[in-house]
């Protein structure tokens, strides 16, 4: 099996890029900086391409180990069938590679074992032979007796246990039925618990084809089934399949046919079907599970991508009821300066005090924007934010912030190292305020699996969805560059070529000596050698210093930077103005890196990274504008239109936060006036929507939005 080949053919690249990249892999690079800084060498691979090759080759090397597991065991075994080792070499998949194994495979204690150890193997062949019949007295006299079996009843009942074994083993029928299940089974279930919501309840009787099934459903019939509210199997007609397939494997009219047709029927009911029917619940599952990683990565790289909102005095607002709104004001650069807590919703009401405070804060420290969470009573005090603003005449704006995780983080160690005398409250209330200063910086604090921008996330395997969404935050942070003298040691460990420790020190370093002037002197910080400098400077930026620390050009291309600059009479420190951008604009760069040697990418990245130093790929915030008169649940009508912000994107559908507490769902269906095969085709993660309302249930909290047909 040539794993070049095979991932070559699969991701259309040439063998030559995947045996580059296999060499920068294994040289130790990192997938951002081999995206970045290694164009020329593989052609252009984008950071994508490169995780799937990454993970396609991690699997097809574990397919080969459990390969020479098995054939190393087939060896000890004595096994000489020349077949069976073509088969294993051919196999694609590890599945396959167990259906070959499972005949030889050393089995546990079973009803078939126990017969052969009563020595009635044989018995079991002149069965499966169907020439001789054995008369009683013959059996007896053979197969029953002291360590035999007990009578001719039970001698009959063991050799068709040898039997029934022997053909649930037999890859064939393995693959056989497997196919047929798939083609013709329906996935059922029916109610097993108590749903006091309701959730379940378009699943208490319920059928679909395997074939056919959505991937959400599976994820749903599954969180259902563990919760102990649903029961769920796969139905199948088990006896007209094997009525179809019994002539393959022996004669109903020859001798012993009806036995071995009970034998048949055992086989397929008791031990294969069963088997399959969890091997094809988990492929359902495995297919879900990747269909919603790659919806929940898309989500939560936009998320990731949030605009940031710079040199703004930011006073972030976590709303609640009874035990008041905690308030965190931060600086432009996210740095704390005062907490208070108000009480201006219920039970309290006590909103003259409440406004007293904000107005004291803001003649005493002034703040440009309030970050205000869209949890529990966010609307509520949005509506007490609005009048006080309205009331005072203040240039304040409100951005409501997606606080998702911001509990899990507050909780956490790292919030408790960094507010060590904080209540979890007053740790909320600055997380949300640095969301909206710079949400990519903050939500890297939070394990990616409780942002909640997914769905059943704590349902699936949790090392393959945390590896996928962890490459997503790194190749996100990597992306937009960290600023080296602003970074929290959880935003630097991210960054390529940097382990949380070597973060840690990072950050030791910077305390003990102040600013970072340049990126050179990050080899000054201890544990931080050439390879890791190599592999993480690129993507850090220093601002006021040597202008290309500010730019994504890495320090091993300044050389030929500087060249550029030179040779078109730019000035480094015109950087950025229209008139050097035009300079720049004219350059031509395929003459510039034929002439100099250098690859065309490099150049291109080069000039783009002159062109807009300190660039940020992030937009400005929005917020959506609500209306003062729906607050709650029980405020909406059908057909009111709205404006929302989109939350979620699962593959069904999209979950648009209106501000009733509950985000509402806008069905695919109901998405566009043309077909899409993904909500992504329409809308990304903090897109501000108009919806019209057209159905809500208070009972089970539910509400059904549109985006069609709205004028």
């Amino acid at each position: 099996m040539d794993i070049v080949e095979i991932i070559s053919r699969e991701l259309t690249i040439s063998p030559a890029q995947v045996k580059t990249v296999f060499s920068l892999l294994d040289d130790g690079n990192t997938i951002p900086f081999i995206a970045r800084y290694r164009k020329e060498m593989h052609g252009g691979l984008d950071d994508g391409i490169l995780r799937d090759l990454f993970t396609r080759r991690e699997y097809l090397n574990n397919l080969l180990e459990r390969k020479q597991t098995v054939i190393n065991s087939l060896h000890e075994q004595k096994v000489e069938d020349a077949d069976v080792f073509e088969q294993i070499e051919e196999a694609m998949t590890l599945a396959e590679v167990e259906d070959i194994y499972r005949p030889y495979k050393p089995k546990r204690k079973t009803r078939g074992t126990m017969a052969i150890a009563k020595g009635l193997e044989s018995l079991a062949n002149i069965l499966l032979e169907q020439k001789t019949v054995l008369s009683d007295q013959e059996i007896i006299n053979r197969f029953v007796g002291e360590k035999k079996a007990a009578s001719v009843d039970e001698a009959m009942a063991g050799a068709c246990d040898i039997i029934a074994e022997k053909w649930a083993d037999a890859a064939s029928l393995r693959a056989t039925i497997r196919t047929a299940v798939k083609t013709q089974g329906q996935v059922h279930s029916t109610k097993k618990g108590e749903d006091e919501k309701g959730i379940f309840a378009n699943y208490y009787d319920y059928k679909e084809a395997v074939k056919s099934i959505p991937n959400h459903r599976v994820l749903a019939l599954n969180r259902g089934s563990k919760l102990g509210i649903l029961k769920t199997d796969i139905l199948f007609d088990i006896e007209e399949f094997a009525k179809l397939k019994a002539k393959s494997f022996f004669t109903l009219q020859a001798p012993y046919g009806t036995d071995l047709n009970t034998a048949f029927l055992d086989s397929i009911k008791r031990l294969l079907f069963p088997s399959v029917e969890n091997e094809i619940w988990n492929e359902l599952m495995e297919r879900a599970e990747d269909q919603s990683i790659v919806v929940f990565k898309e989500n939560l790289r936009q998320l990731l991508l949030t605009p940031p909102l710079h040199n703004q005095k930011i006073l972030g607002f976590d709303p609640a009821f009874r035990t008041g709104c905690k308030l965190a004001l931060l600086d432009p650069h996210g740095t704390f300066v005062n907490k208070g807590v108000i009480y201006p919703t219920a039970p309290h009401n006590d909103t003259q005090k409440a406004e007293a405070f904000l107005l004291n804060w803001y003649q005493k420290y002034g703040f440009d924007y309030i970050a205000l969470g869209n949890g529990t009573a966010s609307r509520e005090s949005k509506t007490f934010l609005d009048n006080f603003i309205k009331s005072h005449n203040l240039a304040i704006k409100i951005v409501i912030v997606n606080e998702a995780g911001a509990s899990v983080y507050s909780a956490s160690e790292l919030a408790a190292k960094e507010f060590p005398n904080f209540h979890v409250e007053e740790r909320s209330a600055v997380s949300i305020g640095r969301r909206l200063i710079d949400p990519l910086a903050e939500l890297v604090k939070i394990d990616p699996k409780s942002i909640g921008v997914g769905q059943y996330q704590h349902d699936m395997n949790q090392k393959k969805l945390g590896d996928a969404l962890s490459g997503v935050v790194e190749a996100t942070v990597n992306e937009v560059g960290v600023y080296l003298n602003e970074a929290s040691s959880s935003l630097l460990s991210y960054v390529s070529g940097i382990s949380a420790s070597l973060a840690d020190s990072i950050i030791a370093y910077r305390e003990a000596n102040g600013p970072f002037k340049s990126r050179k002197e990050l080899l000054n910080v201890p544990k931080l050698g050439p390879k890791a400098f190599t592999q993480a400077a690129g993507f850090l930026r220093i601002r006021d210093g040597n202008p290309l620390d500010n730019t994504g050009i890495h320090p091993e291309s300044y050389t030929i930077a500087e060249k550029l600059i030179k040779d078109n009479k730019i000035a480094i420190n015109t950087l950025g103005s229209s008139e050097t951008s035009e300079k720049l604009k004219l350059i031509d760069v395929s003459a510039f890196a034929r002439d100099n040697k250098v690859g065309l990418p490099t150049i291109k990245d080069i000039v783009d990274d002159l062109l807009k130093p300190g660039r940020d790929p992030r937009e400005r915030a929005q917020s959506a504008d609500l209306r003062n008169d729906v607050k709650d649940i029980s405020d909406l009508k059908e057909g009111m239109v709205l404006n929302g912000t989109v939350r979620n994107i699962m593959d069904f559908g999209v979950f648009v936060d209106i501000g009733v507490h509950s985000d509402g769902l806008v069905h695919i269906s109901e998405m566009a006036d043309r077909f899409i095969r993904s909500p992504l085709e329409v809308v990304k993660i903090n897109d501000i929507v108009k919806v019209k309302v057209i159905s809500v249930d208070e009972k089970r909290n539910r509400i059904g939005l549109s985006m069609k047909n709205i004028k």
